[in-house]
């Protein structure tokens, strides 16, 4: 019989510490409340569909400008092997994810793993830094998809203009139908979104055949080219912080140039986090979790070297330069038809982008709800086994977002939000190895402690190196989601409660 209320925190030897702000919970309790009546959501997802989510997410419209303006203006050629020093990166802080999420499989990710590690004070900040990162990330990848559809349109915007105030009919329309899709199940969601992911496939293999026809070899030498002196990267708050405590610009071209360029592609492939947030709702999720999160990163790999190869063989670097993309190599060759087709393979792209963020946010709210650090109601899982009253509301709140508001500098609260939930996953995992070494694993990080350090080590370099004025918001949300905890979760937490009525008892 499933246990229901405070008490069902309370029962075992496991039950973990209860009290204080470090108090944990353990991974026999997260599994426990995974079978809690009200609040339980349907496994339907296989390592197939886990793997489609994650090549869902990472592969946006991304590899269509992001490789062009790289190669041009930081790396030349070499845009392909920083890819490769990227994808290495990110590695680390997946194999970290895939331990957690093969021993914890359970919904809310690295908020879940920091409670079971650090305490209830440190899950609520991640989980507090979560809901800004998929929030942020969905409302702004759903205006990026608006623009696209405006190119598609034959350039006519899809904004409404009402005075002073312009409205976004385009992005709160995606928004609006991927709520209703996925308030229907997760099943449903990758069925839709492996149609999207194989349209843009078939997009980018095309772009890469077609490219192969108009490939010298010869543009790809000098590899890496001759160092240049670069800007500073702004002045004041808009310079990194690294520029702002060394007073150092940075290199353009070269070795500098090439690291440089490993820093920004990083962020091309983040979003496989957020398949661990579907951990619970897997068929065998100690095998599948694994899988889906380390084959969807090999995928990704494969298909960012592939079209880099092929842009820079296709022109010399130096055309690339400025705000170039795909189309600007297709275009130097007079193919002019690949500006569209890039458009309809963004569009597919950023569709299955948007729909897998917003997934995550949900879950990510739904595991602090269960756990009583938001408003219980919020956990209730309707007859399709998903939590559709979460789901309304983060789509109304997205939507509004997207629908009117301009984010600007924002976008890059959403990198510093993920790499700080990576660093507490890699250390988490160090942690959990020597607080619970007998917790059986699905998968197992090799070479701890040294690969997690060696992931925390890169995620802070990167978030090392975000603007001032970066820094300045995170720390400034930070701030008021400690207050809201002090305020709200502290008091209402089923943990906390539990505690307390063992104490009574005793």
């Amino acid at each position: 019989m499933a246990i229901s209320g405070p008490d069902r925190h309370a029962t075992g030897p496991e039950s973990g510490r209860r009290s204080g702000l470090f108090r944990t919970k353990t991974v026999e309790q997260s599994i426990r409340d995974t079978d809690e009546p009200d609040a339980k959501l349907r496994k339907e997802l296989t390592a197939a569909d886990l793997t489609i989510f994650g090549v869902a997410v990472v592969v946006g419209a991304g590899i269509f400008t992001l490789t062009a303006r790289t190669a041009g203006n930081l790396a030349g050629p070499s845009v392909s092997l920083a890819f490769v020093l990227a994808a290495i990166a990110c590695g680390l802080a997946a194999l970290c994810y895939a331990e957690f999420a093969s021993t914890l499989p359970v919904a809310g990710s690295a908020y879940t793993f920091s409670y079971a590690t650090f305490g209830e004070l440190a899950a609520w900040i991640i989980g507090w830094d979560l809901i800004l990162e998929f929030a942020l990330a969905a409302a702004v990848v759903a205006k990026g998809w608006s623009q696209y559809l405006g190119v598609v349109m034959g350039g006519r915007e899809p904004i409404m203009h009402f005075g002073s105030i312009s409205f976004d009919w385009g992005a709160v329309l995606l928004i609006t139908v991927l709520g209703l899709l996925l308030a229907r199940g997760t099943k449903l969601s990758s069925r839709v979104s492996a149609v999207a992911v194989a349209i843009k496939l078939a997009i980018i293999a095309l772009v890469i055949v077609v490219g192969l026809m108009y490939f010298d070899k010869d543009n790809l030498a000098p590899y890496i080219p001759e160092s240049q002196p670069g800007e500073t990267g702004g002045e004041g708050l808009h310079q990194s912080l690294f520029s702002f405590v060394t007073g150092a610009g940075h290199s353009t071209f070269g070795w500098y140039g090439l690291l440089a360029a490993a820093s920004i592609v990083f962020f091309a492939f983040i979003g496989f986090d957020v398949v661990a947030t579907a951990a619970e709702e897997t068929k065998d999720p100690q095998r599948n979790v694994p899988r889906g999160i380390l084959g969807s990163l090999a995928i990704v790999t494969v298909l960012y070297v592939a079209v880099s190869l092929v842009l820079t063989g296709m022109v010399p670097y130096t055309e690339l330069q400025g705000n170039s993309t795909l189309a600007t190599a297709f275009a130097a060759h007079g193919v002019d038809w690949a500006k569209n087709l890039i458009s309809i393979g963004a569009l597919a792209g950023l569709t299955t982008v948007v729909m897998v963020m917003y997934l995550g946010q949900t879950r990510v709210l739904f595991a602090m709800a269960r756990d009583g650090l938001m408003p219980r109601k919020l956990a209730h899982t309707g007859a399709q086994g998903t939590p559709v009253r979460l789901t309304a509301i983060v789509g109304v709140v997205c939507a509004v977002l997207a629908g009117f508001v301009d984010f600007g500098t924002l976008e890059e609260m959403v990198n510093i939000g993920t790499l700080f939930a990576f660093v507490l996953v890699s250390l988490g995992v160090i942690v959990l190895r020597r607080t619970r070494p007998d917790l059986p694993r699905g998968f197992r990080v090799p070479l701890v402690p040294l690969l997690p350090i060696l992931s925390v080590l890169a995620c802070a370099w990167l978030m090392f190196n975000l603007s001032v004025e970066t820094w300045l918001r995170f720390v400034v949300w930070m701030a008021v989601g400690i207050a809201i905890y002090f305020l709200y979760g502290r008091r209402h937490s089923l943990l906390g409660k539990a505690g307390k009525a063992a104490e009574t008892a005793e």
